[in-house]
């Protein structure tokens, strides 16, 4: 279960009135927290930060909690409530516009994008958080990355285009067992008919990304929204004259980048050395 921060209202809201709901439901049953807790394997503590909309419960306490308590699935019923407003709110806002997708199309200067993330390598970035994250937030932050990877079992599918640094293939983060997870995640990915992976070579003497990464979506009205993501800003842009220089900027970068064909091969040549 996941603790909130007083500045993602709308989450803290949704929390409060599912607690609230758990709470006139246990008090009907005439249990205190601390037997509910007993009851459905949960401390006192979490049953009561659960209840005061602090923490997000999770779906096996959910379904404990409506079995305990004789609520008749009223409480089980609150699961899709919680799952959507369990990651934080950037993350929320970005995933809701990749789901509306039809095309996505990104450049990664530093890591390997976060669509592309294994658990471990999207583990290992965000425990390298300075200052670092508590671990349970560094759980629930992966599990928001992985959440948003289903986005490549949609249907219908939409198109995927990435060009990676060949930095992100190289720099070891995690650890060299942790980067061969990834390369070979970048290669399972990276042969699906709807998405292609090119990698921008360190060599290149003329490079049009060198302004940082970015990313850009197409939904399905036909509109783009660009996203940028720098140190502790994360921006949604939709200004029509800055989506076209991000539009100009990422056919550049895909022209200069390694082709598809070309980049699986070089992605494989690195996970023979690694």
């Amino acid at each position: 279960m996941e603790p909130y921060g007083a500045d993602d209202e709308e989450s803290a809201g949704v929390l409060r009135t599912v607690g609230r709901i758990i709470k006139t439901c246990r008090e009907r049953k005439g249990l205190r927290q601390a037997e509910l807790g007993t009851a459905i394997g949960y401390s006192e503590e979490q049953v009561s930060s659960v209840e005061r909309g602090r923490r997000a419960p999770s779906p096996t306490f959910l379904e404990a909690a409506d079995q305990v308590l004789d609520a008749g699935g009223l409480i089980v019923g609150l699961r899709r409530d919680v799952e959507e407003v369990r990651y934080p709110k950037k993350v929320r806002d970005l995933a809701k516009l990749e789901a509306e997708a039809v095309e996505l199309c990104a450049y990664a200067n530093s890591v390997v994008h976060g669509l592309l993330q294994t658990p471990e390598y999207a583990g290992a970035l965000y425990g390298m958080r300075r200052p670092p994250f508590p671990e349970d937030e560094v759980e629930r932050l992966v599990a928001a990355r992985l959440a948003r990877q289903e986005i490549f079992d949609r249907q219908p599918s939409p198109v995927f285009s990435f060009v990676l640094e060949e930095v992100t293939l190289r720099r070891p983060l995690g650890g060299r067992m942790v980067m061969r997870k990834q390369l070979e995640r970048l290669l399972e990915v990276g042969r699906r008919r709807n998405v292609e992976i090119q990698v921008m070579p360190t060599d290149r003497e003329d490079h049009a990304g060198l302004d940082g990464s970015l990313q850009l979506l197409r939904v399905q009205k036909g509109d783009t929204v660009a996203h940028n993501e720098v140190q502790l800003t994360s921006r949604l842009i939709s200004h029509p004259k800055e989506i076209q220089v991000f539009e100009v900027r990422y056919g550049i970068i895909r022209a200069q980048a390694l082709t598809p064909r070309e980049s699986l091969a070089f992605i494989e040549k690195v996970l023979g050395e690694t």
